[in-house]
């Protein structure tokens, strides 16, 4: 049913025509009430739902909160008690920005230190694990344990370590490492998953890597190599592929990527942003083989979250 690695033999009919959910979540927990309640009402709810998987894409605090262990160690015990398999994409508001807090730790060691705690062994958090493909199993990339890869129903997931807001640009020696190895990893899924004929590719980061809408439009460059690649991969594939991502706390289902001599939208590729702080909610994603868009995706508003809003009375 389930594949990890490079070269691998084909999978089992049955579970390439099988249809499966599977969870996206990110930017949560932010404050304490996220923490104590919020948080685990989703966690309870997910826990509940008949899903293969949860992803979370990053920022697992706030961005003014702490950056010490006994914090990661907390999300770190949540994130155990997922009765699904989780995999987890680190986010800026663990790493790049406690350069700006006071409190002794620099985003390089910060970094380390999730690596140590979430990325241990080849395979997922959670109660039921999920094997992994770790891009630190290659000699050249050893340090990156964070970027990896599954596989399940003819379609390739893949997860790397893009953080917001612009990928740590800012830092040229660590980002310049760390995007050649996050490049090497997306060329080298788009290239296993057209050996291995999978229907469909899911790329899972934390930044949101698209300028907004009545911005000036231009792509930051810590961004402008990874998105050169993933547009010309994603042409050559042919195929339905998806990009998830968070930071911008805004959930949308689009279409942003352009092609650079064409001028326009790239109809095989979806853009999908997860819910975020303050909204403590999920998107159901689900895998059919029958459809030819392989992906469908919902909203799933968590009860117990829900706002009390209320009403304003014109006069």
């Amino acid at each position: 049913m389930l594949l990890v690695g490079c070269a691998t033999g084909p999978e089992d009919s049955s579970a390439l025509a099988r249809r499966f959910d599977f969870a996206l979540v990110g930017d949560v927990p932010y404050n304490d009430e996220q923490v104590t309640n919020l948080f685990p009402n989703m966690i309870h709810e997910l826990n509940a739902a008949d899903v293969a998987f949860v992803v979370h894409d990053g920022d697992i605090k706030s961005g003014s909160t702490p950056c010490d262990d006994a914090v990661l160690e907390d999300r770190l015990r949540d994130f155990q008690s997922f009765q699904h398999p989780l995999i987890y994409l680190f986010g800026d508001n663990e790493w790049t920005d406690c350069a700006r807090l006071t409190n002794g730790f620099t985003p390089v060691e910060r970094l380390q230190k999730l690596r140590v705690l979430f990325t241990n062994g080849d395979q997922s958090l959670g109660r039921r694990k999920l094997p992994l493909a770790r891009q630190s199993n290659e000699p050249a990339f050893v340090k990156f344990r964070e970027n990896v890869r599954w596989e399940m129903g003819n379609v390739m997931f893949v997860g790397l370590n893009v953080p917001g807001n612009v990928n740590n640009f800012g830092n040229k020696a660590e980002f310049t490492e760390r995007n050649a190895a996050n490049i090497a990893w997306l060329q080298q899924s788009f290239a296993f998953a057209k050996i291995q004929n999978r229907r469909a590719l899911m790329i899972v980061i934390q930044a949101n890597p698209f300028p907004e809408i009545g911005s000036t439009n231009r792509v930051h460059a810590g961004f402008r190599e990874m998105l050169a690649v993933l547009e010309k991969e994603t042409v050559a594939f042919e195929k339905p592929v998806v990009l998830v991502h968070g930071d911008s706390h805004y959930f949308r289902i689009d279409k942003p990527l352009y092609g650079a001599k064409s001028r326009r939208r790239i109809e095989n590729f979806t853009r999908v942003e997860t819910f975020g702080n303050p909204d403590v909610h999920w998107v159901r994603a689900t895998v059919d083989p029958r459809d030819p868009n392989v992906f469908t995706f919902r909203q799933q508003i968590v009860e117990r979250n829900l706002v009390k809003h209320a009403a304003t009375l014109a006069r």
